[in-house]
């Protein structure tokens, strides 16, 4: 995966780097995690690599996908990563073009995970807790599994704070084990 991140990250950069001087970066994140989204289908990958379908008409057929219409900067990116048949690593160019944003923004993207939902004002004062614990601003996204039991999971980048029943459990085996 190390060569996919590699080969993204010019991307990332540059697109961050014009965004963030001239359009909107919010627009723009909007944009490619809609084009991310459609480049991680198989079945448009597959057509990609159809040497019989054109630049051109992979161009056309992905536009034709989104919900409104792209502005030249997007359309001008489009074309580009499909001339340079790059397609495929759109979803992390998008990621790491989330981060640069993140970082412009001063905050980092979590995942929560809990076994059962978690109403809005619970997740407020988790994100409050949560925002104090790992010192920024944090972008959570709650996502259920089950196997946890109850408690959460909260990932933030490379850190792990898992308070679950599960983790607990797990704790006390290897603790009874020992």
């Amino acid at each position: 995966m190390a060569e996919i991140a590699t080969i993204a990250r010019p991307y990332a950069e540059a697109l961050f780097k014009t965004s963030a001087g001239r359009a909107n970066p919010d627009m723009v994140l909007e944009w490619l995690g809609e084009m991310s989204m459609f480049a991680s289908d198989e079945q448009l990958l597959r057509l990609a690599a159809n040497p019989r379908v054109t630049a051109a008409e992979l161009v056309d057929l992905i536009k034709g996908l989104f919900k409104k219409e792209l502005n030249s900067e997007a359309q001008n990116f489009l074309r580009l990563i499909i001339e340079q048949s790059r397609l495929e690593v759109l979803p992390e160019i998008y990621q790491q073009f989330k981060v640069l944003h993140n970082s412009l923004k001063g905050s980092q993207d979590a995942v929560v995970e809990s076994a059962f939902a978690i109403d809005p004002h619970t997740l407020n004062e988790i994100s409050a807790l949560l925002e104090k614990r790992f010192a920024r601003k944090l972008n959570l996204t709650v996502e259920l599994n089950s196997e946890l039991i109850g408690g959460i999971r909260v990932v933030v980048g490379d850190e792990v704070l898992d308070t679950s029943v599960k983790a607990r459990l797990e704790q006390m085996k290897v603790e009874l084990m020992e």
